[in-house]
């Protein structure tokens, strides 16, 4: 099996270094981790169950984005969310290094997983998480998420001869599903007791979710002029 990485290094005040290395099977873009010996209770799939979840419990015991939160929950849940901190991303075509705050970068790594964790509901961003961005701003979420929906409109209508939903209804649907993943997120990690910078990650992630719906009927038209060349 052939393997893709993206890297996290978390660089805080006072020495302390935390590293996570991501693993993804080079023909899906799953995210491949080792099994843990004793997952967290709240890891669980009927621990603060998410009301649009899919799976069932007879074949899924945990729930597989919370069993890839895990680990870094687990070691950045005693990180405040204001705590300055240095983040390295390292994929395998460029390193990026922002200086920002506990919260954002936790965000940015989350935001990673989720994507990619084997959630059917978060699967909709593997896309956008093969080529990641940390740090987008909103105008540069909205330009990545809308061109990712259309790309795949586009394989839909190949493969089913459907017409391609233009409108993005689509694509403020799946961001309405996501609201929902992450209030039950939060329901779990308020259950394991982190700190908050690990629910303010997924707060940011949460918010962006509530305003992109918002923001393609409004910010799409804002970056018509980009376009002139397509429109003669």
């Amino acid at each position: 099996m052939s393997w893709l990485s993206v890297k996290y290094v978390f660089s805080f005040a006072g020495g302390r270094r935390e590293e996570f290395v991501l693993r993804f099977d080079a023909g899906s873009f799953d995210l491949v981790a080792p099994p843990m010996a004793q997952p967290p209770e709240w890891t669980r799939l009927t621990a603060h169950r998410c009301g649009n979840c899919p799976l069932d419990a007879h074949t899924h015991s945990h729930c597989p984005l919370a069993l890839a939160l895990a680990e870094p929950v687990q070691r950045l849940g005693d990180v405040v969310s204001y705590e300055p901190v240095r983040v390295e991303v390292i994929t395998e075509e460029r390193r990026m290094v922002q200086d920002t705050t506990a919260q954002d970068g936790v965000s940015a790594l989350l935001g990673l997983i989720n994507a990619t964790s084997g959630c059917p509901v978060t699967a909709f961003f593997k896309p956008m998480a093969r080529y990641h961005l940390p740090f987008a701003n909103e105008n540069e979420t909205v330009y990545r998420a809308a061109t990712m929906y259309l790309m795949g409109e586009y394989f839909r209508a190949c493969e089913k001869s459907s017409t391609p939903d233009l409108a993005l209804q689509g694509l403020l649907e799946i961001y309405r599903g996501m609201e929902v993943v992450n209030r039950g997120i939060v329901a779990r990690l308020r259950a394991a007791r982190t700190e908050d910078s690990t629910l303010n990650a997924i707060v940011l992630l949460d918010l962006y979710a509530k305003q992109l719906p918002y923001a393609v009927e409004t910010s799409l038209g804002e970056l018509k002029y980009l376009f002139h060349a397509y429109l003669r």
